[in-house]
């Protein structure tokens, strides 16, 4: 439950206890009233009891749908999926965020509502996703500690969100490579088959997984650390993608969400090795909307200020995240690839037939979703390299390298989906953990 709630139900309690000893005090100062006078009396106390009973249901079945509360039904290897725990398309919603100024009026109007109303089918599926997003990384986060190794990191997460979100081709499965970037790697580090990286209990750890379910895509992600003087750098971030999700909306212009992050970002400093080293924003990194089945979809949301005038705009989905850097706030490619996407509208037919052959296991498997070499590893390919090289080079598949600030920094990311729906804001992998 979000903080408002409990301090709305706190009072609303109050409110009810107040009311329920004022009606006591007044029936034992009515001590001498007639028999007829006391049961008008036991009549209303009974129809009050009836009224608040009904209160509490409703409170309680709120409660019930509150965005995380789903795990609690959860076993310890996610075994049961979500479709199990929500039937009837009952999943929890995410945090809902009234608009504000121009368009308060949204939140009111019911031609907005109605129009709301169009896009249940969208919303049931993002909602789904979000849940499985929730659950999977509640249990990863009590497991994952400094020992372990990011292969075995990585197939928790994706086996469980397979299952969760019971897997099946293109109806529904995983958004993209589950991102497992340490320390001064910010973004696009998944392990190969064969590599071998333990996490050290001095590492910081950036998490980005995503679930998708008829394409509808849920991409969210938290940093993770052993060492709480890395606390202030986590701080800042979480502190930037909360302004970056205050700021957004219907109109609001992209450049002035970046404006806000970075105002935040850079109020905060952090101290290591007795040196102070302000926050950056990393201004070649930033969020995006999101399309079917694609995960970066036209627009950018920058996390520094910029003169970009475009608007965000009613229906469109977006990933506000924002990375934070002890290092320079600037990234560069670094190191082997393992993320690739298919990419849109190519229409090139390879020649060579390793390339031919696996292009036709990405379109079937993949489409234009991304994907990692232990994803074609899975499907049994093997010798696929050359053909992969060729379809990079020819620019039918695009490669997405780690992304990386200097070595020696430290960096980390939080980031959420959210849809701007007609008439609310809808943070949709909104959760207790961040």
């Amino acid at each position: 439950m979000g903080a408002a709630e409990q301090t709305a139900d706190t009072a609303e309690k109050k409110l009810e206890s107040l009311s329920i000893n004022k009606s006591e005090a007044e029936e034992a100062a009515k001590g001498s009233d007639n028999e007829d006078s006391g049961d008008e009396n036991n009549a209303q106390a009974e129809d009050g009891e009836a009224k608040k009973k009904k209160k509490n249901k409703k409170r309680n079945k709120k409660k019930k749908k509150k965005a995380g509360l789903g795990a609690a039904g959860q076993s310890d290897s996610l075994s049961v999926p979500v479709s199990q725990l929500f039937p009837n398309n009952s999943y929890p919603e995410g945090e809902i965020c009234e608009y504000v100024d121009d368009n308060r009026y949204r939140t009111t109007s019911e031609e907005m509502r109605a129009k709301d109303r169009l896009n249940e089918k969208q919303i049931f599926d993002l909602r789904r996703s979000a849940e499985v997003h929730r659950e999977v990384r509640q249990h990863v986060q009590k497991h994952i500690k400094p020992g372990m190794d990011l292969t075995t990191i990585a197939e928790m997460i994706e086996n469980g969100t397979r299952s969760l979100v019971e897997a099946s081709g293109f109806e529904a499965g995983i958004g993209f490579p589950t991102g497992l970037s340490i320390n001064h790697c910010a973004a696009h580090f998944t392990p190969n088959a064969g590599d071998h990286v333990v996490i050290q209990q001095d590492d910081v750890l950036k998490v980005d997984f995503g679930v998708h379910v008829n394409g509808n895509i849920i991409d969210s992600a938290f940093t993770m650390s052993w060492n709480d003087r890395y606390d202030p750098l986590l701080a800042a971030v979480k502190d930037a993608t909360n302004t970056g999700i205050r700021e957004a909306g219907i109109d609001v212009r992209l450049g002035d969400v970046g404006a806000a992050i970075q105002e935040v970002m850079e109020s905060y400093e952090i101290e290591l090795d007795g040196k102070t080293i302000p926050i950056k924003p990393i201004r070649n990194l930033c969020g995006h909307n999101i399309g079917p089945y694609v995960i970066h979809s036209g627009k950018s949301v920058p996390i520094v200020a910029n003169n970009d005038q475009t608007r965000m705009e009613e229906g469109e989905l977006f990933a506000i995240e924002t990375f934070g850097s002890t290092g320079t706030g600037h990234v560069n490619e670094e190191g082997i690839c393992s993320h690739y996407a298919k990419s849109e509208g190519s229409f090139a037919h390879p020649r060579i037939p390793s390339a031919k052959k696996l292009l036709q296991t990405i379109t079937k498997n993949f489409g234009t979703l991304p994907f990692c070499r232990r994803y074609i590893d899975r499907l049994g390919e093997s010798h696929y390299y050359l053909g992969l090289k060729t379809l990079v080079d020819s620019g039918i598949v695009m490669a997405y390298p780690p992304l990386c600030d200097v070595k020696g920094s430290y960096t980390a990311q939080f980031e959420h989906t959210l849809l701007l729906r007609p008439n609310v804001k809808e943070v949709l992998s909104r959760g207790e953990d961040y």
